[in-house]
């Protein structure tokens, strides 16, 4: 097995000094091009990598960025992580990923393994039981889409989005609604429901009255079904003639429920979701929804990470509402051949 190529045989090959190697990779803008030019040759004809971790012992860093997610499983997350690594990759730098299965031990564990690699930066979608963390760290850390500790928060607009669900489903004539909220725990969650609440009740002090019920669940497809089940399985006049949910995932539950019951959407059901997943496009119907602008956050996550000094203030972003198949207007009650309404 020949050994890997080294800075020596990449000087040897190219006819320059070890510094002169050195400065190159180290990205000086004093080398002159022709042994810039004569470097990078011999670089790609030796296909020499260079030694990473040896840089970091040298300068305290690497060009690597940490990310941790609460579960990589749950598609809004997948999504995130790609846009960050793409962001990433705009900045010449490559990432880190782990999942802390929205623990908080693994989630602290995994930004300590992060710190031992002298990581660029870290990137922290908290779990639900990470907020209450202080941490000094020696790199800097961003949270994105969920408050990590103390750290700056890149996010959508929670608040600022659910509302424009509000307003879409009372446009549509729904004043029985039920909202399923997520983990009271969470700072999105908290802030979706205060958001659609708020609105709806804006909205019923200038017109009709809505009846509102709030239930609580994951954000999870289960927690959707299972609640969505409870509700619709009511007697026409006392169920919900929309639910918003505070997730894509909850939604689509919800629409698994509908159909099991079959109970028609969006003619007698809407179902209303958030964060515009890829699934969301693709289920039957498909689901109007709230579409995070997950590359537009990355990139600022990863922005504030890399700046000089880093950033240190929230950056709010606003969510956009996505209209399809899964609202419609309010179903009207049938009149009976005596004229009376059922």
């Amino acid at each position: 097995m020949s050994k890997m190529p080294t800075v020596k045989d990449v000087a040897q090959y190219a006819g320059v000094s070890v510094g002169t190697v050195s400065r190159v990779l180290s990205g000086e803008a004093a080398v002159k091009p022709v042994l810039r030019e004569k470097v990078n040759d011999a670089i790609s004809a030796l296909g020499y990598r260079p030694n990473v971790t040896a840089r970091a012992l040298r300068t305290s860093r690497t060009d690597v960025i940490g990310l941790v997610v609460p579960d990589i499983t749950n598609p809004f997350f997948a999504q995130l992580a790609a846009s960050v690594e793409r962001a990433a990759l705009e900045c010449g730098h490559s990432l880190m990923l782990a999942s802390s299965h929205d623990d908080r031990a693994a989630e602290q564990s995994h930004v300590s393994a992060f710190l031992d690699r002298s990581v660029r930066g870290i990137i922290v979608v908290a779990s639900s039981h990470g907020s209450g963390l202080h941490l000094e760290a020696a790199v800097p850390i961003i949270s994105l889409d969920r408050r990590f500790g103390t750290f700056p928060l890149v996010s959508t607009n929670h608040a600022q989005a659910a509302a424009l669900i509000a307003d879409h489903l009372h446009e549509l004539g729904h004043r029985r609604i039920a909202y399923i909220a997520g983990p009271p725990d969470t700072e999105a969650g908290r802030m979706r429901k205060d958001g659609f609440v708020s609105r709806i009740e804006r909205l019923g002090e200038t017109g009709q009255p809505v009846e509102l019920e709030i239930a609580y669940g994951r954000f999870d497809y289960e927690s959707g079904e299972r609640i969505a089940r409870e509700l619709l399985s009511r007697p026409p006049p006392n169920r919900p003639t929309a639910i918003a949910a505070a997730s894509d995932q909850q939604a689509i539950g919800a629409l698994r429920a509908a159909r099991d019951l079959k109970i028609d959407v969006p003619r007698k059901l809407s179902v209303t979701g958030f964060d515009d997943i890829s699934l969301a496009n693709l289920v039957v119907p498909r689901l109007t929804t709230i579409r995070q602008p997950a590359d537009m956050l990355a990139r600022r996550a990863v922005g504030l990470l890399l700046s000089e000094p880093p950033g240190t203030d929230d950056e709010m972003i606003d969510g956009s509402l996505i209209v399809r198949g899964s609202s419609g207007p309010c179903p009207q009650p049938k009149a009976d051949r005596a004229g009376h309404r059922n």
